[in-house]
């Protein structure tokens, strides 16, 4: 380094963790017991402040919202686990755990009960809506908003892509079994989940479909998938009764939506107004994992959002577990 070069360097103002520029709330990890399974979340933000429950699809886990967490903790409590099955969540073998939405749904509803939530608005993607969705409808009253980023609730809302696990779900044979796991479950499946339908794949950043397919390597954890694969009809077959929900409680919606999603449409989009004449929609050139590209598009819309329509700060501190 020459002498020009070091005075340079000497007189670059070192940061200051009181400096606005460094103060991004950080995200914490933690496990907490809930339906006997050891869940795995991350956290961030103030413990008073207004709740924002994540939940994530296949076949990622609460990794999949990195960037996203510390662009609302500022504003509110963040908590995103990893669903039973995926990312680091533990179901103890003796649990014998039945991997179905059902399951899922009332196992995410224990870990709000661990802690100590009961107002919270929700994001739900993939597999994150069918199970954030019945937990809407089991307590009404604890949801006070819904963000739907490619979550489905509507036939419509179905693309072609389904088409080898519709024939599964039609015949379950250990053949049509076998088709998914050889083409949906490998590392070329997972990457395409990722890529299809973003103008520039190379911005995905390439260890998110990475882990994805290091935590789908684990034994036993492919029969975890296909049998949450034969399940998700049991979804459809619910899709009247999420209806009915939205009709009777009519919980402020915003639907932002990768319009590329070969898995959601975005008629499944357009057809919240169906129930919700007031959802926001709003339609993001980008594929199914649109956080991936659009994060602070995201970010930006569910804090405007929100802050209309979301959960409220409690009058006064509570004592809240993080």
């Amino acid at each position: 380094m020459n002498d020009a070069t070091s005075r340079t360097a000497t007189k670059r103002p070192a940061p200051n963790q009181d400096d606005a520029r460094f103060s991004l709330p950080p995200t914490s990890i933690h496990k907490i017991e809930a339906d006997g399974v050891q869940v795995f979340y991350r956290s961030a933000g103030e413990a008073n402040a207004p709740v924002v429950l994540l939940l994530h699809g296949f076949p990622t886990s609460s990794f999949m919202f990195r960037d996203l967490i510390p662009r609302l903790a500022d504003d509110y409590r963040v908590i995103a686990p990893d669903l039973p099955g995926f990312g680091f969540t533990e179901v103890p073998p003796e649990r014998k755990y039945p991997y179905s939405f059902d399951r899922l749904a009332l196992t995410i509803d224990a870990f709000t009960q661990a802690l100590k939530i009961d107002r919270y608005a929700i994001y739900v993607f993939d597999y994150g809506a069918p199970t954030g969705f019945r937990l809407a409808m089991t307590h009404p009253d604890r949801v006070t908003a819904i963000v739907s980023q490619n979550g489905n609730a509507y036939e419509v809302g179905l693309g072609e892509a389904w088409g080898p696990i519709r024939k599964y779900w039609a015949a379950p044979t250990a053949e049509n079994r076998d088709i998914l796991r050889q083409s949906i479950l490998t590392a070329g499946g997972t990457r395409w989940q990722y890529t299809h339908g973003v103008a520039n794949p190379e911005t995905v950043p390439p260890e998110s479909y990475t882990l994805d397919t290091t935590l789908l390597e684990r034994p036993g954890n492919k029969e975890i998938q296909l049998d949450l694969f034969l399940d998700y009809s049991s979804n459809i077959k619910l899709y009247p009764k999420f209806q009915e929900y939205f009709r009777k409680s009519n919980p402020p919606l915003l639907a932002i939506w990768g319009k590329n999603d070969p898995f959601f449409v975005p008629a499944g989009a357009e057809a919240f107004r169906k129930d919700l004449p007031g959802a926001k929609i709003q339609l993001l050139d980008t594929g199914h994992f649109a956080i991936e590209t659009h994060v602070v598009e995201i970010a930006s819309a569910m804090k405007d959002f929100l802050a209309a329509n979301g959960p409220s700060r409690p009058a006064t501190d509570s004592a809240a577990q993080r």
